[in-house]
C-alpha cells in the first residue's frame, strides 16, 4: 500500500496542476476524495492491511488526503473559485454590514395595545391574562348572563362543546383575577377575543380587546369617569371631551357607553360619527353585585368599576383607518405607513 500512496501523491499533484477550469478541478476532487474516490477506497481497505502496519498506513492516507485537499483549494482559488476554503472568501470581512432596505417594526395593533397598557401602568394598574378557550361558566354565568341571553346563542359564540367556547370578551379574566386576589385591586386585561360575526369594515370575527377592573371600598362612578378621562387625554394627546350614555351590560349596574368627541370633525358632525359629533370608544359601569357574589367578595363592603374597549377601534380612531380588515390582511403597503409613527 505504501507504493500506492506514493503513486497517488505524485499523480494526484500532476492532475491538480493540469486542471484548467473550476469544473475540471471539481472532477479531480471527486475522483480522488469523493465517496467512491481512490483515496476513499484505500481508507476503506485498511481493514485488510496487516494490523502491525495499519496505524502507519492510516496516518499516511490521512496526510495524503489533507495535502491533496489543500492543493485542490489552492488550484480552485488560482482560477477564480473559492474551493471551500475560508481564506478564499470573496469580500472584505472587516467591513460593516449593510442593513436591509426595509427594517421590520411592530404591528400597529401591538404598538397601540402596549401604548394603552403603559397609560394604565402609570395609573397603578397591573396586567393579567387568561385562556382564549374558555369555560362557559367564566365567559357567561359568573358574569351574570342569564341562560337565555342572546350572546349565548351559537350564532354569536363559537362553541367547542356545550360547556367550552372561544371567549367573546376578556371579561372572564376579571372573574379569574378576583378569584385569585383579595381587594383592593386594579388590573387591565388585554387579549384576543372571538365573535361569530360576518367581517365588514367595522366588524371582525377575531379582534383585540382590553378591559380594566378596579375594586375597593367606596369606589364610585366619579372614579370611573376620572380614569376614562385620564386615558383619553393621555392617548389621544389632547383634552378631548367625553360623555357617558346609559346602557345595559349584564355584569355592570349602572352601565354606560363612553363617547369621545369626533377626532375628524371636532364635534360638528360628519360621516365618520354619523353626524352626531361623537364616537363610541368603550363600555363601562359599576361591577354588578352578582359578579361579586360569584367570586366571594362581600358586595356590602366593596364596590368597583369595569370598562372595556376594542384595541382595533382605538387604533382606527387614532390613525384614521376606515376598514378594520386592513389591520389583519398583512399588506405591507398598509403596514409600512406606521413605521416610526408610534
Amino acid at each position: 500500500m505504501k507504493e500506492t500512496i506514493d503513486r497517488l501523491r505524485s499523480e494526484g499533484s500532476e492532475r491538480i496542476k493540469a486542471a484548467g477550469s473550476e469544473s475540471e478541478v471539481e472532477a479531480v476532487r471527486v475522483a480522488l476524495l469523493g465517496r467512491k474516490g481512490e483515496i476513499t477506497s484505500l481508507l476503506r481497505g485498511l481493514k485488510d492491511v496487516d494490523p502491525a502496519e495499519r496505524p502507519a498506513m492510516g496516518a499516511e492516507l490521512n496526510r495524503l488526503k489533507l495535502d491533496l485537499g489543500e492543493l485542490l483549494d489552492s488550484r480552485q482559488a488560482e482560477i477564480g473559485g473559492t474551493g471551500g476554503s475560508s481564506a478564499n472568501l470573496v469580500g472584505d470581512l472587516t467591513l460593516p454590514g449593510v442593513p436591509p432596505a426595509a427594517a421590520g417594526t411592530n404591528h400597529p395593533l401591538l404598538t397601540v395595545l402596549e401604548s394603552i397598557c403603559d397609560i394604565f401602568y402609570g395609573m397603578g394598574f397591573s396586567r393579567d391574562d387568561g385562556p382564549e378557550v374558555e369555560l362557559d361558566y367564566y365567559n357567561f354565568t359568573a358574569l351574570n348572563f342569564p341562560d337565555d341571553h342572546p350572546a349565548r346563542d351559537i350564532q354569536d359564540t363559537f362553541y367547542i362543546d356545550p360547556k367550552v367556547c372561544l371567549r367573546t370578551q376578556t371579561s372572564p379574566v376579571q372573574v379569574r383575577t378576583m378569584e385569585r386576589n383579595e381587594p383592593p385591586l386594579a388590573s387591565i386585561f388585554p387579549g384576543r377575543v372571538y365573535r361569530n360575526e360576518n367581517a365588514d369594515a367595522s366588524h371582525s370575527s377575531e379582534f383585540f380587546q382590553i378591559e380594566g377592573l378596579v375594586v375597593d371600598k367606596s369606589i364610585s362612578m366619579a372614579d370611573l369617569k376620572d380614569t376614562v378621562d385620564t386615558f383619553v387625554r393621555n392617548f389621544f394627546g389632547a383634552d378631548e371631551p367625553t360623555r357617558f350614555r346609559p346602557h345595559f351590560f349584564p355584569f355592570t349596574e349602572p352601565s354606560v357607553e363612553v363617547d369621545m368627541q369626533c377626532v375628524v370633525c371636532r364635534g360638528s358632525g360628519c360621516g365618520v360619527c354619523g353626524q352626531t359629533g361623537w364616537l363610541e370608544i368603550m363600555g363601562a359601569g359599576m361591577v354588578h353585585p352578582n359578579v361579586f357574589k360569584a367570586v366571594g367578595y362581600p358586595e356590602d363592603v366593596y364596590t368597583g368599576f369595569a370598562f372595556g374597549m376594542g384595541i382595533d377601534r382605538i387604533a382606527m380612531l387614532k390613525y384614521g383607518v376606515g376598514d378594520i380588515r386592513l389591520l389583519y390582511e398583512n399588506d405591507l403597503r398598509f403596514l409600512t405607513q406606521f413605521r416610526g409613527v408610534f
